[in-house]
């Protein structure tokens, strides 16, 4: 008998293959039949008509955070509403394993950590994880059979080096004896079924005392002795962060990936690909390193965003902003002294001339003031001041837009919620998108999922795009957006019967309706461990979504249901070799 059988489906497999109208019944957490309307005589325990829906592979999301949140959250929403049912974690080098047994305070050190660095709330951290665990299979354990999603997470190159160096890890090398520690500890994780390497040199990345984190530290040799590990185990992945993500890559860092991917045998990934038709040159050079580890025996593919995810900004807390040059030590004052600095026209003149700088990269995006939106106040001096635009506010003031800006702010303290509306929302760079996408080396994600959730929401990327697909600018057919969700990066990690519908596969499947798919708006809401907010945004048109076979949502409610899988390098996936 079949669990669950659903009736007159428009099933869009996720190859890429034409759409075609079919009845698919799922039993055991497999798809057992698929047959014309009316073909299947097996009994079903309960059945649907899905008659002018379209019925999809659950998507996958190749770059989320979801390390923490799983285990107050193990429906990891929003990702699960938009359809989400694969996540890949562990990424950007942070891992909340493996700890140290010996010095119990570097779990407070992780916490502060991962606060910072990904925006996650120190206290659901300290109080929404149950931080048992030592070893990263102990982690991973710690997860199973409590899941609503399958997850899969990388080894965090910082969590490595803390358990072996110490203190040390910040600002020191290892010793030889040490690095046979850490490629053991690194083996051990892999053989529990970690996905591989994540790891980070980008200068963004700072720990809760201000450091370079761990692996930014680093030199090109530890970084290809751990490469070669990853190539020893079956079913792993590289994934990696350095400065030039952000804008373009130097040389040097073009030549390490390619050396760590090929030294691997396995495909890099990073993020994220910013395309933005002002600046055209962007793309080939990020490109570079592709074309360059296929040469090498190597693969490194681009994760890119196939929407403009909404970030909401703040002069009181830590954001974006603080990674402009020169505004990080001015934005990390004590209150008082940031408005009087914010105040002063000759740090305002220095801070402008920085932001608009060739130093600034990708930042130089958030440089544009005038462009930016009010969102929340919080004083009678900015009452009505929500929703509108600076430049207009700064027009009727005869002020500069900076300038008008931070009044505002500092009438608030600094707790005004600043929403920047993007400067690459152009017909030039959705076209020169839709361009990029083809590339064999691009795919979509980088969601940040998990992370920076007071701040930006882009776990919803998946029904926004196809929204847009069929609704909007059209970029893309149906059939291929949905690969792009799906297919592909469940094949660029090697996911075993994972990312498309077909028979004896897995049931990970989304039902929409294509009239309705969509995000809804970001809302700042209140609902992690100790009230902590976070932004969400409802799902448009999504009716139900099942992982393993079994329904985890319908109309935007969870089921209850935590049918998902920690899924284990080799158990669950298969090598994508570069060779």
């Amino acid at each position: 008998m079949l669990d669950h059988l659903i009736k007159g489906a428009t099933v869009v497999d996720g190859t890429g293959a034409p759409a075609y109208v079919a009845d698919l019944g799922i039993r055991d957490g497999r798809i057992a039949v698929i047959a014309e309307p009316g073909q299947v005589t097996e009994e079903a325990r309960r059945s649907e008509d899905a008659s002018g829906l379209v019925l999809a592979p659950g998507f996958v999301d190749p770059h989320t955070h979801y390390d923490a949140q799983l285990f107050w959250d193990p429906y990891a929403t929003p990702s699960l509403n938009h359809g989400v049912t694969t996540v890949a974690g562990g990424n950007c080098g942070f891992t909340l394993a493996p700890l140290n047994p010996a010095r119990p305070e570097d779990a407070d050190y992780t916490r502060r950590m991962m606060s910072k660095v990904e925006g996650m709330s120190l206290v659901a951290l300290e109080e929404g994880a149950p931080w048992t665990w030592n070893s990263f299979g102990e982690y991973l354990d710690a997860l199973d059979g409590r899941i609503a999603v399958n997850a899969g997470f990388m080894v965090g190159h910082c969590a490595l080096r803390r358990y072996v160096m110490g203190a040390d890890a910040v600002g020191g090398q290892p010793s030889a004896e040490q690095m046979e520690q850490m490629l053991e500890l690194f083996h051990q994780a892999m053989d529990a079924g970690a996905w591989g390497l994540s790891t980070t040199q980008s200068s963004t990345h700072s720990d809760g005392d201000g450091a370079p984190v761990a692996s930014r530290h680093a030199l090109p040799a530890e970084l290809l002795a751990l490469s070669r590990a990853v190539g020893e185990h079956e079913g792993t992945q590289l994934e990696a962060i350095v400065a030039g993500c952000l804008d373009q890559f130097s040389d040097d860092e073009i030549d390490l990936f390619v050396e760590m991917s090929a030294a691997a045998g396995r495909p890099l990934n990073w993020n994220v690909l910013t395309i933005d038709a002002a600046v055209p040159e962007r793309v080939p050079r990020q490109l570079v390193p592709s074309e360059r580890a296929r040469k090498a025996g190597g693969r490194i593919v681009a994760l890119t965003m196939p929407i403009l995810t909404p970030m909401n900004m703040s002069l009181g807390t830590f954001c974006a902003l603080n990674l402009i040059p020169g505004w990080g030590e001015i934005l990390g004052l004590p209150v008082d002294e940031r408005i009087a600095k914010l105040r002063d026209p000759d740090v305002r003149a220095e801070m402008l001339r920085r932001a608009d700088s060739r130093e600034a990269g990708v930042f130089r995006r958030l440089a544009h003031f005038g462009r930016y939106v009010i969102g929340d106040t919080y004083s009678e001096a900015n009452e009505g001041l929500t929703g509108r635009v600076v430049k207009d506010i700064a027009a009727e003031r005869g002020q500069e837009p900076f300038e008008c800006l931070v009044e505002i702010c500092a009438n608030d303290r600094l707790r005004t919620v600043l929403w920047p509306m993007p400067t690459d929302n152009d017909p030039d760079s959705w076209a020169l998108r839709a361009e990029t996408w083809q590339h064999e080396d691009v795919m979509l994600g980088g969601s940040d999922a998990g992370a920076h959730l007071d701040r930006m929401c882009g776990a919803p990327y998946t029904t926004r795009f196809l929204g847009d697909c069929l609704r909007g600018r059209k970029l893309v057919g149906l059939e291929q957006a949905v690969k792009m969700l799906t297919d592909d990066p469940a094949q660029l990690f090697g996911l075993r019967e994972r990312g498309r519908i077909q028979e004896g596969w897995h049931a990970d499947l989304v039902l929409f309706d294509p009239e309705r798919i969509d995000a809804g708006k970001a809302t700042l809401v209140h609902d992690l461990p100790g009230d902590s907010p976070r932004l969400d945004s409802k799902a448009l048109g999504i009716n139900a979504v099942w992982v393993n076979g079994v329904e985890a949502i319908r109309d935007d409610v969870v089921s209850g249901a935590v049918p998902g899988k920690v899924l284990r390098s080799g158990q669950d996936t298969r090598t994508v070799s570069t060779k």
